[in-house]
């Protein structure tokens, strides 16, 4: 993945923003598109810190964060059950 992100410093270190000023971007999907990303290269998206797929809807203001395999994590959502 790092390959495909160019303008990007990564001497500075990981993780990295990246600001996308662009209204074609409607869904992850978009983003991966963006980079050339090959969805087999990621192990897991989030969006504002929730788990999601590539197929979930963004907008202005969101946080997409999107892990290569080689990254992969483990993720659990602990949920209040006083809540559900």
């Amino acid at each position: 993945m790092r390959e495909n992100v160019k303008d990007v410093d990564l001497e500075k270190g990981l993780p990295f923003t990246l600001k996308i000023e662009e209204s074609n971007v409607h869904i992850v999907n978009d983003i991966v598109d963006k980079f050339a990303i090959r969805e087999d290269e990621l192990s897991h998206i989030f969006v504002n810190g929730k788990y999601c797929g590539i197929g979930k809807e963004v907008r202005e203001g969101d946080r997409v964060g999107l892990f290569p395999k080689n990254m992969a994590l483990m993720f659990a959502e602990i949920r209040d059950k006083s809540r559900c």
